[in-house]
């Protein structure tokens, strides 16, 4: 059972938006809550003048509901969606592209947990999106920061580039 929301980080808008609609986008479904400012990450702004992106902040009632939103009015032909999630957030990230066949090119996992999300990835991958895990925190003492790595940490942002510029 996910832990009670921490009331600072559900403070603030549930879902905050850079970038134009006509871009690719990346739907990022934050279990951390960063940009409660309304803002994204300072690290994420580069990023945001090639892409749409869509920070769902999930600890604000409304942010999930507002990605299955965004998933379910895919049309063909529009640009292509990327959902990227971390964590606790990775199960509903397949679920959401599960629900929503062929609505999303790539579901990014950002040390994924329970790791026993693996059948859910493989019926994601079998309707045709692609299923990925980005450089991720091994717990490791030299780490420094625990599973799972935020969102905004700089590997992240890296990792999201290089699997996005290699498609």
């Amino acid at each position: 059972m996910p832990a009670e929301p921490d009331p600072v980080r559900a403070g603030g808008p549930p879902v905050v938006n850079n970038g134009e609609d006509e871009q690719a986008t990346l739907l990022v479904l934050d279990p951390a809550g960063e940009g409660k400012n309304g803002e994204l990450p300072a690290t994420w702004r580069p990023l945001a003048t090639r892409r749409r992106i869509v920070w769902c902040r999930l600890p604000v009632d409304g942010a999930l509901s507002q990605a299955d939103d965004l998933l379910g009015d895919t049309e063909a032909g529009d640009p292509p969606i990327d959902v990227v999630a971390a964590g606790e957030s990775a199960e509903d990230a397949l679920r959401l592209v599960e629900r929503h066949p062929g609505a999303a090119s790539h579901v990014l996992l950002v040390d994924p947990v329970p790791d026993d999300s693996s059948e859910l990835a493989e019926r994601v991958r079998s309707a045709g999106t692609a299923v990925e895990v980005l450089p991720h925190s091994t717990g490791e003492p030299y780490n420094r920061i625990p599973p799972p790595l935020p969102l905004g940490h700089p590997d992240v942002v890296a990792g999201i580039t290089k699997i996005l510029e290699d498609v």
